[in-house]
């Protein structure tokens, strides 16, 4: 059999054996996955700025007279919900707070740091703010509140905007999370250790046994050479000198 049809041969893969390689080689997996997610975490450190986010709440309830509250009112304040989200969002909101906290951000900016979420058969409408100071994240969220409050009374012909909760300081930052790319980075170190060493078992087409001729070249051994155990212990006596360099 020549090299060419030697090499368009068929690669059967036996995944026995392929497990007990990754068995064998579980410490490099290990290893791996230990030396990418603390490099994920340093990197975090060193190269994420830390975020806070604020939230503020509103209610806004649209009534047809001043003295009683029905439930079409109610009805009607649900179903507006995402309209007084839009409003706060708007460019005039936007903008109107960075002329007022005198902050150096574009309206794009802002409406990244601005987030506007609202519970599920409720009337009751979040706004939070991201930022890597606290206080500024607080200052921005309360800031909006009220230049939204103000516009959503003069587009929606509203009496009053109601405050649930002020936005607070907060002391813990939301992200990035350590722990989650740390485990992230270890599973990708894993994942890129086992791709590596199945890669190099795939693609190693030496021939180290009797049986790898039978099923490579189709030819049967006709005997084999026990080795001596003189040349054992110079084969071990290489390659320990091998791993020393």
């Amino acid at each position: 059999m020549d090299n060419q049809e030697f090499n368009n041969s068929e690669i059967e893969i036996d995944l026995g054996e392929i497990f007990h390689l990754l068995l064998g080689r579980l410490g490099i997996i290990i290893l791996s996955g230990i030396i990418f997610g603390l490099v994920s975490i340093v990197g975090t450190m060193l190269f994420i700025t830390p975020q806070y986010v604020s939230t503020t709440k509103i209610v806004v309830l649209s009534k047809q007279n001043s003295d009683t509250l029905t439930t079409q009112d109610m009805q009607t304040s649900t179903l507006l919900t995402k309209d007084y989200a839009e409003l706060i969002k708007s460019r005039t909101v936007t903008e109107g707070v960075i002329a007022q906290l005198g902050l150096d951000l574009t309206h794009e900016q802002l409406l990244k740091k601005l987030t506007v979420d609202n519970a599920t058969d409720t009337r009751i409408v979040a706004i939070s703010v991201k930022d890597p100071d606290p206080y500024v994240a607080s200052e921005i969220a309360n800031a909006i509140r009220n230049v939204a409050a103000g516009h959503i009374q003069q587009v929606m012909d509203i009496e009053a905007v109601n405050v649930v909760e002020t936005a607070n300081i907060p002391d813990h930052k939301a992200s990035p999370s350590l722990s989650r790319n740390g485990i992230i980075g270890g599973l990708l170190g894993v994942f890129l250790a086992v791709v590596i060493i199945i890669a190099i078992y795939l693609t190693n087409d030496t021939i180290k046994t009797a049986d790898d001729v039978d099923r490579f070249l189709k030819l049967s051994v006709l005997g084999t050479i026990p080795m001596l155990e003189k040349d054992k212990k110079k084969s071990k006596k290489k390659k320990s000198r091998k791993r020393r360099k």
